[in-house]
Order: C-alpha cells, then sequence, then structure tokens
C-alpha cells in the first residue's frame, strides 16, 4: 500500500500570528493539506533541514543577541519536534541549514555575517562542536545588496566530499573541502558582478548544477567537476518574463528526482517558473509560469510522491497546493487557503 499522507514542516518568520515552527499533513487522496499546527516555539526558524532518516530535524534560530541552529529529534509516532540542544554564537541567525546523508556534519550560511560553519552532530542527532568557520571577503557592484558578503547558502555537493557556499553579496559560487571537519577554500567562480546568487541545487546524474539568482532573476545552469570541486557556467536564463519591468527577487530552486524540471520562485512576479532540463547537455527551457496565489512566494517544495508541490507565500501568510503533470511539468491549482503566518521553508519528512 503507497503511503497517502506525507507530513511536512514550515519555517517562518516570528511576526504577526506564526510563533515558530508549524507542522501541516499533505492527504494525496484528497488533494488537500491539513492539520496545521504550531510545534515548536522559536524566533524566525525561517530554514529548516531533515535528516535523510527522518529521525532529526534542524531550525535556525535567533535568541537575544545570538543566532544559531536548534536540533530536534522528530517523534515517530506523533511527528512532534522535542527539543535536544542548541548551537549558538555572538550575532544574527543563519538564513540556510544542512546536514550530510548520514548525519554527522551540519552546515549554517550566515546572510548577515558573511560566514559559513560546519557542525558535527552526536549519535542522536544533537549538536556537538562548532568545528570550523570561514568568513568571506569582498563586495559587489551592488550598493544596496552587496555592500559586503552575504552568504545565502552552504550545503554538500552529491559525493559529500565539498561543501559549496553561494553568496550573494559578493556574486561567488565557493567550494569547500573538508578535511579533518575544517572547511578548506578549494575552488572559487566568480559569476556575473550583481547577479546576486542565492541558491543551489545538483542535477541527480552530478554532471550539472542549477544556482538561483536573487537580483538578476535568473538560473544559472553549471556543470560541476566532481573531481577537484570546480564549476563551469553553461547557461543564463531568465525566470520572469522580458516585459515584466516591476521589482522581483529570486528565491527558491528544485530539481525533480528524475531530472527533467526545475522549478524556481519569484518575489515580485509573485509566480513558480517551470523548466525542462535536458539531461544531457544540462541546458533549461521554459515550460510555464504559473501564479503562487500569494505575495512574496520565498519558498516551495515538491512531496516525496512528486505528484504535488506545496509553495508558501511569506506576506500573504499562505501554503498553496498544486497538482504536478510528471510529463509536462506543468502545475494545477488544488488549494491555496492554507493560513500559516509568514511561512518561508517548506520541508516534507521523505
Amino acid at each position: 500500500m503507497t503511503n497517502t499522507k506525507w507530513t511536512g514542516f514550515v519555517g517562518t518568520y516570528t511576526k504577526g500570528e506564526s510563533e515558530g515552527v508549524y507542522s501541516f499533513v499533505l492527504d494525496t487522496d484528497k488533494g488537500k493539506i491539513m492539520n496545521v499546527q504550531l510545534v515548536a516555539n522559536l524566533e524566525n526558524p525561517t530554514y529548516l533541514a531533515i535528516c535523510k532518516d527522518n529521525k532529526n530535524l534542524y531550525a535556525v534560530a535567533k535568541e537575544g543577541e545570538q543566532g544559531g541552529v536548534v536540533g530536534f529529534r522528530i517523534d515517530e509516532n506523533t511527528h512532534k519536534l522535542v527539543e535536544l540542544n542548541k548551537g549558538f554564537t555572538a550575532g544574527t541567525s543563519p538564513c540556510y541549514v544542512a546536514t550530510n546523508s548520514n548525519g554527522s556534519l551540519l552546515t549554517a550560511a550566515y546572510y548577515h555575517r558573511g560566514t559559513v560553519e560546519l557542525y558535527t552532530l552526536n549519535e542522536d542527532g544533537s549538536l556537538n562542536e562548532l568545528k570550523s568557520t570561514v568568513v568571506h571577503e569582498g563586495k559587489g557592484p551592488n550598493p544596496e545588496r552587496q555592500e559586503k558578503p552575504h552568504t545565502h547558502y552552504a550545503d554538500f555537493t552529491p559525493d559529500e566530499k565539498y561543501v559549496v557556499a553561494v553568496d550573494l553579496g559578493i556574486d561567488q559560487l565557493i567550494t569547500y573541502e573538508i578535511v579533518q571537519n575544517e572547511l578548506v577554500k578549494k575552488q572559487t567562480l566568480s559569476l556575473h558582478p550583481g547577479c546576486g546568487p542565492r541558491h543551489l541545487t545538483f542535477h541527480p546524474n552530478g554532471r550539472y548544477a542549477y544556482l538561483m539568482t536573487e537580483i538578476s532573476s535568473e538560473v544559472i545552469v553549471l556543470e560541476y567537476h566532481h573531481e577537484d570541486g570546480s564549476f563551469k557556467e553553461l547557461q543564463y536564463i531568465s525566470t520572469i518574463p522580458e516585459d515584466f519591468q516591476e521589482n522581483n527577487q529570486g528565491s527558491a530552486i528544485h530539481i525533480t528526482s528524475d531530472g527533467k524540471f526545475v522549478y524556481v520562485s519569484n518575489r515580485g512576479h509573485n509566480s513558480i517558473a517551470i523548466f525542462q532540463a535536458d539531461g544531457d547537455t544540462g541546458m533549461l527551457s521554459l515550460v510555464d509560469f504559473v501564479s503562487s496565489e500569494g505575495d512574496w512566494p520565498r519558498d516551495f517544495i515538491l512531496d516525496p510522491s512528486e505528484n504535488y508541490l506545496v509553495g508558501s507565500n511569506q506576506e500573504s501568510n499562505n501554503l498553496v497546493l498544486y497538482k504536478r503533470d510528471k510529463n509536462s511539468g506543468k502545475l494545477t491549482l488544488l488549494q491555496k487557503d492554507v493560513k500559516v503566518g509568514h511561512p518561508v521553508c517548506v520541508k516534507f519528512m521523505k
């Protein structure tokens, strides 16, 4: 019997009615999101990561003058969150968190600090020691957004030999090798000045990667060389229509497990753009734009069956559910009235 109910979690900005991390259930028989409930009281848990084995969840958070990561155990019966411990340091909170596949390492990217942190994790999923911190340097041509480094993403490469950091402030993709739990800079790729890179996703074949830019609203198609952790630019493709002249900020990017479709969200144009990916060349071609059915679509996620996509609109306080056509990649609206205060990040248990 196939699983018909998936548990998801939503990270938020805790302003207005939001109080922290929320959970929900996607019932695929009914095509409906249900049972939204608060599962952790935290300040600004804007990004989440769930371990591959579904045992632990990590949330970025703020506490007074400190920022960092909180580790939770996910109760296997109720899917409630049980706090394990926190890793906080002086300064602002991270904007991205990720774990490796065996749950032994965790990365955190700090937008305002321009840094990347690497933690080791204990067997129960609690945070162990902060092992390594790297500080980026430089600035970009945009005086308002690129006055200093702004690390927006730090995650493991598919082979987990490296951690790749994306820095919006300096238009760079930086590859770090993990040497005895230390981050050692290995490669730097400088992108088009002023593009403001934000988030990265890898093609399942490991040969290509797709980088969403926030300032220029583009996807950059990259060839990834796992031998040395380097990247090569192949294509820049816009994520908004040519005639759209208003403010837009690119946000999330995700790829299907068959590598055929790449989805991105546009804040301002308030849309999800759908691209088809050529598995041989990695190149993208536009399929469609669909309305985000709300304001400022910060993130979205495919459910584990990939028959559905759940989006989050930060400024209109709603989650949106679409049915996904696996052949065409197109999305059909099912539900747009799911209330969550200032939702940012959406993640599913596998």
